[in-house]
């Protein structure tokens, strides 16, 4: 209901403004603030993948699909399920809470997840897709310890659940993609990226066929390198398409504003982020990647990374930036050329 009021209240502007930035309006602080709290709560028990609050996140982004109006992809279900064996995931933090997160890191195992698939079926183009990833897995809890991942990655997962409402309000008033876009939450990502490379290796629509996939992973804090909020790490734009990057660009420059900073997008970064994220799996199979990062800060892979630290205004901002960047591909006339393809 909120949604259709923010719409009614923008409509005396809708003729003098474009489709894409209405839209974006939709996405508002309220709404994130809302999921998340849910989300990185105690009682869903650090999303750990193949544990008990793991799946009533996934039940929850399911049930958020279905009540905005996105089908099942596949008869009854949104979930594609995997079970596979866990790798050595390279922890990015040096001082963890507890030593049983780096053990866990270390363990291989089988591990049972399932990623979530809310697919919306696009126009003239709809065989063609973008994709919208984020982990919605965590730690998990040890002991009395829960690890609430408030912004790794419940912020990227509020901000897909957001994208795809607007989307969704988008083509139920008749202005819906022209590309059909998946928003994708995926989980094992804590794991070894194991959720987004169980679609890469078994997709459900064909690689082919996916133009990018924009990753969002952590875009609620601050990192040391930054004493204002009006920022955001773009990494992997440029890796395989420059097209990409400078479309990225030049809808931050019209639309937002923010400070693009591409630290770590440097192929010498000692950090690696390219490599540490879901877009990864993607990029490995030659298909454009964007990744929206933070940076990481004080609270990173610990039990202090709780909702009363987030800055929801940030999170609004990029979430609008992706979707907007989102619009931009799925209803642009040509395909973004791949001019650094990677053997």
């Amino acid at each position: 209901m909120r949604k259709q009021l923010i719409l009614l209240l923008l409509l005396p502007s809708v003729l003098l403004s474009q489709e894409n930035v209405k839209f974006s309006k939709t996405i508002i602080v309220q709404d994130l603030e809302r999921h998340l709290n849910i989300l990185a709560s105690d009682s869903l028990e650090g999303r750990e993948t193949g544990k008990k609050g793991q799946k009533m996140a996934a039940d929850y982004i399911a049930n958020h699909f279905r009540e905005i109006g996105i089908p099942p992809y596949k008869k009854d279900t949104y979930y594609q399920k995997f079970k596979v064996k866990s790798g050595r995931h390279v922890c990015k933090c040096e001082d963890c809470d507890v030593g049983f997160v780096k053990q866990l890191f270390g363990k291989k195992r089988r591990i049972k997840g399932e990623n979530v698939l809310g697919y919306i079926e696009g126009g003239d183009l709809k065989n063609e897709l973008i994709v919208i990833t984020a982990h919605y897995d965590h730690l998990g809890k040890h002991d009395s310890l829960v690890f609430n991942g408030a912004d790794d990655d419940g912020s990227g997962t509020v901000a897909a659940l957001e994208i795809a409402e607007a989307f969704i309000l988008a083509k139920k008033a008749g202005k819906g993609p022209r590309r059909s876009v998946l928003i994708m939450p995926v989980s094992g990502e804590e794991k070894g990226l194991l959720g987004s490379k169980y679609y890469t290796d078994n997709p459900i629509y064909p690689l082919e066929n996916t133009v990018a996939n924009l990753n969002i992973d952590m875009i609620g804090r601050l990192d040391d390198w930054h004493d204002t909020a009006n920022y955001v790490y773009l990494i992997g734009a440029d890796r395989l398409s420059q097209e990409l990057h400078d479309i990225s660009e030049r809808v931050n420059k019209e639309y937002i504003g923010l400070n693009l900073d591409y630290k770590f997008n440097e192929e010498d970064d000692p950090n690696r982020y390219y490599y540490r994220s879901d877009h990864y799996n993607f990029a490995k199979n030659n298909i454009p990647v964007i990744f929206y990062f933070n940076g990481v800060h004080e609270d990173y892979h610990k039990v202090s990374d709780t909702v009363e630290k987030i800055d929801f205004q940030k999170i609004e901002t990029i979430t609008r930036l992706v979707f907007l960047t989102a619009w931009e591909l799925a209803n642009r006339d040509e395909r973004i050329v791949v001019d650094k393809a990677e053997n």
